[in-house]
């Protein structure tokens, strides 16, 4: 799809300097967008790369006006001011590149759902997907093919289960949660008791609540509670990739970036961030707005607002100061050596001085230093 500079200041409330009958085919980043092409600059660093752009357009944000020097407004055949350019952008391209819809309506005769399943209004269930007994579905769904929903599951409105998505029994989504490929919600977790020389399951009684406007990635895995529900909070969002264990309670609207794993009971605040590969040990709590980072292995509860790092996780400071410290270890070493060998030196002069003085007292019969 193409449309007009003019048209796309119109439709973003932009102010346009330049060419209004620019046609655009697509947009693209600053560093790969061609002719015929839109970008756009949200932050100071991007305004520097613009005089090697080969887009004809740009989208600006208003607060970076100032920024454009005249060589850049003179290179860029167009120029469109909007509040916020990579929210203008991400508009664009759903203009630019509408989503492709299938012409599948309605339920398939190739989908198996049981007779007790209540089905909401407009709701899409494509082939080979199974809807167990008592299952609740609410309006607008659509559930893709090879998808299984357990027996007693509930799902409010515009629920999307991309293929081969697993509802184990009695999981409850609210609205508008997305779950991609290959999911798992609702196995049981990975509990355990010894006995007589055997590990015997735990069996898991509870269930999964996820709340409203949650998006799970593809291959993740969120286990069921053993007594009580595992809950992920409304607006929270799982990257592909990550497990969440038995019990977790997480709060509303976090970010868990792909390979964070969750040991049983974790619980969180809200707005808790942790990055990729972060591990957290079972029954710790992170506190609302805390950020842990890449890779940091946590091993005890993280306070409000604190942002930790390292492996073990420590608060900032502290572990930037422990990476400063491990990078001046070939040194240390060195020095340490060094040390070493002038201790050991002067121990050796020490000792050979007490034998000497052993020694003169001996022939003297009284110490050298009273008789000088």
């Amino acid at each position: 799809m193409s449309i007009l500079t003019s048209e796309i200041a119109t439709k973003l409330n932009g102010s346009l300097s330049g060419n209004p009958d620019l046609l655009i085919h697509d947009g693209k980043s600053i560093q790969k967008a061609g002719p015929e092409e839109i970008t756009f600059v949200g932050d100071k660093k991007n305004v520097s790369e613009l005089n090697q752009t080969k887009a004809i357009a740009v989208l600006v944000s208003d607060d970076l006006k100032e920024k454009i020097t005249l060589a850049e407004q003179d290179q860029l055949k167009c120029i469109i001011y909007v509040p916020d350019a990579q929210s203008a952008m991400i508009e664009l391209l759903q203009i630019l590149r509408p989503r492709k819809t299938g012409s599948f309506k309605g339920i398939s005769d190739l989908a198996t759902v049981h007779e007790t399943a209540i089905i909401g209004n407009d709701t899409e269930i494509h082939p080979g997907a199974i809807i167990e007994a008592g299952v609740t579905m609410g309006q607008r769904c659509r559930i893709l093919p090879g998808v299984h929903i357990g027996l007693g599951c509930q799902l409010g409105d515009d629920v999307t289960l991309y293929s081969n998505v697993v509802l184990y029994d009695d999981i409850s989504l609210g609205d508008r949660v997305s779950i991609h490929s290959s999911a798992v919600i609702g196995a049981d977790g990975f509990g355990y008791r010894l006995v007589n020389g055997k590990h015997k399951r735990i069996p898991h009684f509870g269930g999964v609540r996820i709340g409203n406007d949650v998006e799970i990635g593809s291959c993740t895995t969120v286990d069921r509670g053993m007594i009580e529900d595992t809950v992920i909070g409304e607006g929270t969002k799982l990257d592909n990739q990550v497990m969440i264990a038995h019990n977790c309670e997480l709060g509303k609207h976090n970010i868990m970036v792909s390979q964070v794993g969750l040991a049983g009971s974790v619980t969180t605040g809200d707005y808790v961030v942790c990055a990729g590969g972060v591990g957290v040990a079972d029954h710790l709590h992170l506190g609302t707005q805390s950020v842990i980072g890449s890779k940091a292995a946590v091993h005890r509860n993280v306070p409000d607002g604190e942002t930790q790092l390292g492996y073990p996780a420590e608060p900032v400071e502290r572990a930037m100061r422990i990476v400063m410290a491990q990078k001046k270890l070939p040194e240390m070493r060195k020095d340490l050596r060094a040390l070493q060998k002038q201790v050991k030196a002067i121990t050796e002069k020490m000792e050979q001085l007490e034998k000497e003085n052993i020694g003169n007292k001996g022939d003297s019969g009284q110490d050298i230093t009273s008789a000088a």
